[in-house]
């Protein structure tokens, strides 16, 4: 007989496995659990201030339940969505209209430059 290897990848939270009932996690469970490299895990921890498990003896990792959650809800906004990681941490925060209000403003600004060059351009045509 010939094994089959499956070749599917995981993108969703439904095809991944289901999180086990236990009080923590190490950081390579949550890796298998979330389809995730533990440095990758680890690079998360510095960006998402909200993942921060427990450390223990040696520096040691321990998730808990919540915090595969919330990894699976990162992944899924960035694989999954396409959010940056600065678009993902606003989402997470509850902070989309402040993104919106950032892109306005900055238009606002643009539109003033804009104005001002046009006229240095009028000022530079009379000289």
């Amino acid at each position: 007989m010939s094994e089959q290897k499956d070749n599917t990848t995981k993108t969703s939270d439904t095809d991944l496995s289901p999180i086990p009932d236990k009080l923590y996690f190490s950081i390579g469970e949550v890796g298998e659990l979330c389809d995730l490299k533990p440095h990758v895990l680890r690079y998360w921890e510095q960006e998402f201030t909200q993942l921060s498990p427990s450390k223990r003896r040696g520096n040691r990792r321990y998730y808990q339940r919540k915090d595969v959650l919330f990894v699976r809800q990162i992944k899924n906004l960035l694989y999954g969505k396409g959010y940056t990681i600065e678009g993902a941490r606003l989402h997470l925060a509850g902070d989309d209209s402040v993104s919106l209000q950032k892109m306005q403003g900055s238009h606002a600004m643009l539109q003033s430059m804009v104005a001002q060059l046009e006229k240095v351009v009028e000022e530079l045509e009379e000289v």
